[in-house]
């Protein structure tokens, strides 16, 4: 993928690299896109909306180019690939993030079907097409390359009221693990990021209640909300050869939250002793 020579992140990665953000029109896509060209990537920066796209890329500067796709349609995301190639000089891109995606919330029940299949296409089938779109031309080049799909810790685990959005970004993460299976052999590597309570993107009207703010912060062990820069630094790292070994896993970037659940539920301090002596109810003692 190139000769190390410039710096990325935390250690060395290449000169020239090209990047295709899917969603970079505008919350944790264009955040991600702002820190590539920060690191010295050439950046498509794809979203449907072609003002978004234009905004954000003319922000971040002259390594970015704008790139309008719906990702659900397999023929803008060809033209958007081909003008990004003739832009870069280069076949393929050697970078994809897949970000692109919406939410509906909604409790199950109320979840009208039109918005179960809107969230579906965008997150899953918007994700299955921008990346083989990818990997067509990867493998088609003779090249190799990495894929970052943007997941969430609603695929891990359950939260009220989510429509059909943490199934999507669950299906999300099999789905990266199957192209790691599949195209690993191919020299293309994929990995997704499961971002938590980030002030970014979607999630930015949540914390827009200092309340809110502060009750969510609490709940993570690291005492505070993450931000759209953290995320970007881990997904940088996935699409570095510093994670050449790193193929098929989801990393959650998220304070520690996910795995935390046991800390919010009520436990009485009198069995706080259990198992600690040679006396206590099923230690050695009770042989």
């Amino acid at each position: 993928m190139g000769d190390a020579t410039t710096h990325l992140g935390h250690g060395p990665s290449v000169s020239a690299r090209t990047l295709i953000i899917t969603g970079a029109g505008n919350g944790l896509g264009a955040e991600i896109a702002r820190c590539a060209v920060d690191g010295g990537w050439m950046v498509g920066v794809l979203d449907r909306d072609p003002e978004a796209a234009s905004r954000v890329a003319a922000s971040v500067g002259e390594r970015a180019v704008p790139l309008v796709a719906d990702t659900t349609d397999e023929g803008q995301l060809d033209a958007a690939l081909d003008l990004f190639a003739a832009r870069t000089g280069q076949e393929a891109p050697d970078g994809m993030v897949c970000n692109a995606g919406i939410v509906r919330f909604s409790p199950l029940l109320d979840l009208e079907v039109g918005e179960w299949r809107a969230v579906l296409d965008v997150n899953l089938s918007g994700t299955f097409l921008s990346a083989r779109a990818f990997a067509r031309r990867v493998i088609g080049a003779g090249r190799s390359g990495a894929i970052v799909t943007v997941t969430s810790m609603n695929g891990v685990v359950a939260g009220p009221n989510a429509g059909a959005y943490g199934a999507t970004k669950a299906g999300v993460a099999l789905l990266t693990s199957q192209m790691a299976l599949e195209w690993g052999p191919h020299g293309i590597r994929a990995n997704a990021v499961a971002p938590g309570l980030i002030d970014a993107g979607m999630s930015e009207p949540i914390y827009a209640d200092p309340e809110i703010r502060r009750l969510r912060s609490g709940r993570v062990p690291v005492g505070r909300l993450g931000t759209g820069a953290e995320v970007a630094s881990v997904v940088l790292f996935l699409l570095s050869e510093e994670a050449a070994y790193v193929n098929g896993t989801e990393l959650l970037v998220d304070g520690g939250v996910t795995g935390s659940v046991i800390s919010t539920l009520p436990r009485p301090q009198s069995v706080d002793g259990v198992g600690a002596g040679d006396n206590a109810p099923g230690g050695d003692g009770d042989r």
